[in-house]
């Protein structure tokens, strides 16, 4: 199942799951507390400002495509819940690392058992790896492995609802510094020498044996 969420739509399908398992008393969430959550300062990357007519119209979009859905349990009050569950058939613990990335996005796996441990016990780092490779074995993938940039130690994660993330390109080497530029020049200029040094030898060597050859000839 191909997804291609719009950045939203995954923000409101990672704070139903989020609050599913973080506050399940207050599960399934009013159309206020969805936007609230989806705008809230806090466990949040990007950072956004929508209005309950933007989430409305998330949800409608979700909705049609069975992700999330309309109920009334609880009262007359319309809440909403999240279908992938349903969908996905994932454990809570899944799910969780799942919430984590589309709440902040790409993490390594150090970071997602940090901070997805607020949702479900995560009991080491093994165990969110081995979540990890589950979802990167989905068909097709939940979750995609990001090519380590330069000056990172861990490689990152990131979901894949919006399609594939754009990778950014390797940054230029920084330039180097006056002191270090000195001594690279220091160094081609010796090897430029033993270069030329080694020329003259072999000029020299060559002159040697044409002497002796002429000498030869004339004893």
């Amino acid at each position: 199942m191909k997804m291609n969420l719009a950045e939203e739509e995954i923000r409101i399908l990672g704070c139903l799951i989020e609050k599913e398992l973080t506050t399940p008393e207050n599960y399934p969430l009013s159309l206020n507390a969805l936007t609230n959550a989806c705008n809230q300062k806090s466990n949040r990357a990007p950072l956004m400002d929508l209005s309950e007519a933007d989430v409305v119209r998330s949800l409608d979009t979700l909705g049609a495509r069975g992700l999330a859905r309309l109920t009334t349990t609880g009262g007359r009050l319309a809440k909403y819940r999240h279908s992938l569950s349903d969908n996905l058939h994932l454990s809570p613990v899944a799910l969780s690392v799942l919430a984590e990335l589309m709440l902040r996005g790409p993490q390594t796996a150090g970071e997602l058992r940090n901070r997805a441990e607020r949702m479900t016990p995560l009991a080491d780092i093994a165990v969110v790896e081995e979540i990890l490779g589950t979802l990167m074995a989905f068909g097709p993938p939940l979750v995609t492995r990001l090519p380590r940039q330069p000056g990172q130690k861990e490689q990152r994660y990131a979901q894949l609802f919006a399609g594939e993330p754009d990778v950014p390109a390797d940054a230029p080497p920084p330039r180097p510094e006056p002191g270090r530029r000195r001594v690279m020049a220091e160094n081609e200029r010796l090897v430029r020498l033993e270069e030329e040094v080694s020329a003259l030898r072999a000029e020299i060597a060559a002159l040697r044996s044409a002497i002796e050859a002429a000498k030869g000839m004339f004893e």
